[in-house]
Parts: C-alpha cells; sequence; structure tokens
C-alpha cells in the first residue's frame, strides 16, 4: 500500500469513528427546524385540536413551528401509515388515538402499518368520554326513548361515527341495549356532526370536545354520557348506564408517536417537549374546556398501556360482535 492509499484509509477510519458521534450531537439540536404533527382525523376533531393546542406549547418552547397536518380516512389508517414509512427523525409526530393504536387490529384483517413494530411510543396526552347525541327534532328526549324508537323499528335509526371510538361507543350501546341500528362510516367526527345537524342520521356518539359545544348551542340534544360519572362540564347529562344501559361505559385516549428507530435522545427531548406543552395555556385551556383529563406518561408506560388496551377493545369489539372487515 503506497502513502496515498494509506492517507485515505487512515482518514476514512478517522471519519468512520466519529459518526457515532455525530448521533447524540444532533439529538441535542433537535428540533432544528419545524416539526409536523399528523393528525388521522379531520380539522375539528379532538385530536386535532389537541394537536394545535400541545403544537403551540412546543413553539413556545422552541421558537420552531409546528404543522398541523390533517390525515383523515379508512379510521385513522391513513394517517398512521403516513407517520410509520416517515424519516425516523422526530420531525414527523402521530398525534392520534386508540383507535389507530388498539381498536384498529380488532375491526381490520389487514392493516397497512403495525401499532407497535411500526413506531416508538412517546407520551400519553390525555383521556377522555363521549356524549350521545340526537338532533333537536328528535322524538327521543331521553335514552330510553331512543331505545324504545330503536325497538320499535329495527335497522331504521342510524348512528354516524368518524373513528373506532365513535363506532364501537355505538355498537357496544347496540348489544347492551338490545337494538338494531344502521351504522354510517364517516372519514372524521365533525362530518358525523354536520350530517346530524342535517338530519341525515339519527345519533352519534360524539367526543366531548366535539359534541358539547353543539348541545350548549342548542344545535344538538344530549341523551347521555358514555363514562361511569357525569361530565363537570355537563353535570346536568345522565350517564348511559344510569339512564337506561346499566353497565354502559366506554371512554378513548390520546397519544403520541413517532416512526420506529428514531433515536432514543431524540425520543427523550420530544418526550419531554409534549410533557411540558400539556401544562401551558392553549392545552390547558383543551382540558378544561372538553372535560379531558390530562394524563402524560413515559415511552416504555404508554408501550405497556397500548398493549393492555389492545386487549380491551378487543375484548369490547368481540363482545359487541363486530366482525373484522
Amino acid at each position: 500500500m503506497n502513502p496515498g492509499q494509506i492517507k485515505k484509509t487512515l482518514l476514512a477510519a478517522a471519519l468512520g469513528l466519529c459518526l457515532p458521534l455525530a448521533a447524540p450531537s444532533h439529538a441535542q439540536d433537535y428540533p432544528s427546524k419545524s416539526i409536523t404533527f399528523v393528525v388521522p382525523f379531520g380539522p375539528g376533531s379532538a385530536t386535532d385540536q389537541l394537536a394545535r393546542a400541545i403544537g403551540q406549547g412546543i413553539t413556545e418552547q422552541t421558537k420552531q413551528v409546528v404543522v398541523i397536518e390533517n390525515k383523515p380516512g379508512a379510521s385513522a389508517m391513513i394517517g398512521a401509515s403516513d407517520v410509520a414509512r416517515a424519516e425516523p427523525d422526530g420531525y414527523k409526530v402521530l398525534i392520534t388515538t386508540n383507535t389507530s393504536q388498539s381498536a384498529n387490529p380488532h375491526l381490520y384483517k389487514k392493516l397497512n402499518y403495525d401499532p407497535v413494530k411500526d413506531f416508538e411510543p412517546v407520551t400519553l396526552l390525555g383521556t377522555g368520554g363521549q356524549i350521545m347525541v340526537v338532533n333537536p327534532a328528535s322524538p327521543a328526549k331521553t335514552v330510553g326513548d331512543f331505545i324504545k324508537l330503536a325497538k320499535e323499528t329495527p335497522e331504521k335509526l342510524s348512528f354516524g361515527s368518524g373513528s373506532s371510538s365513535s363506532r364501537v361507543a355505538g355498537e357496544l350501546f347496540q348489544q347492551m341495549a338490545d337494538v338494531k341500528l344502521l351504522h354510517v362510516p364517516y372519514k372524521s367526527n365533525p362530518l358525523v356532526i354536520t350530517d346530524l345537524l342535517g338530519g341525515q342520521i339519527d345519533m352519534m356518539m360524539a367526543d366531548m370536545a366535539t359534541g358539547l359545544p353543539q348541545v350548549k348551542a342548542n344545535k344538538l340534544r344530549a341523551l347521555g354520557v358514555t363514562m361511569a360519572q357525569p361530565s363537570v362540564l355537563a353535570p346536568d347529562i345522565p350517564t348511559i348506564a344510569s339512564a337506561g344501559v346499566p353497565g354502559y361505559e366506554m371512554g378513548y385516549w390520546f397519544g403520541a408517536y413517532v416512526p420506529a428507530n428514531t433515536p432514543a435522545a431524540v425520543v427523550s427531548r420530544l418526550h419531554d417537549l409534549l410533557v411540558n406543552a400539556t401544562t401551558r395555556s392553549a392545552a390547558v385551556q383543551f382540558y378544561e374546556q372538553t372535560g379531558t383529563k390530562p394524563v402524560t406518561s413515559t415511552p416504555a408506560e404508554l408501550a405497556d398501556f397500548q398493549k393492555k388496551e389492545t386487549e380491551k377493545w378487543g375484548a369490547i369489539i368481540k363482545k359487541a360482535g363486530i366482525e373484522p372487515s
């Protein structure tokens, strides 16, 4: 080997030794550009509202812009698969719910992403409940009224859903109330609200962030809430369990994920930014106005929580008699 070749070999080796040191430096600089939050539901949905609030908190901490990218459709599969295939650098984050991470494996025979293998969990962002709403023109004034109407006209009354949480809540209601309704799927819950306001469908189980403002504006009528206890935001609305379906209870959760193989140091930094963002004014306002409980976690805790929730949702879906499509 001549002196020139030796020099090139030594230089290559030196560069190789320096490469492992570059990752921590990169992680320390994170974020050095704008971050994209992918929301697998439409604008105006609870997940969208939370993502925007959390994004504002991230910007306050880092001075970097957080772009909200709504990718609704296919029960959150479009948005989830987009992030699963993204560069694992922490600049594309999935802000999602149990729909994509826990319910879909039991609702579909084939997913175009793996809820576990394709992601690094970052943190939980909150938990919440739903509200059963109908058009004010509906003759149903109570949960009992709705059940009576449904039994008198099997499969004539319809319910819409724009997420697995909304759908499973409706399916579980059918199973426990012993009624048969016509299910109408939508890309996102705000679209369901639009048709419910227009009288195209008869009922929906809406997340509190989407449904309660319509109830308070007297545009929709609330029949009950899905939680075990009445909401502090609307204590006069009974629980579905107390209003005619004993034992009924449903809820949902929010979480943040990045693509698998994202560097641990980047995940750690993003985790800290997200957790801090939940305590800032925009997020606090979201939690208070929607009755969502602020809940955060370590990445490992979210992974364990997701596993248990996947088992739980599988049991609910099986009990409700929902066959994977």
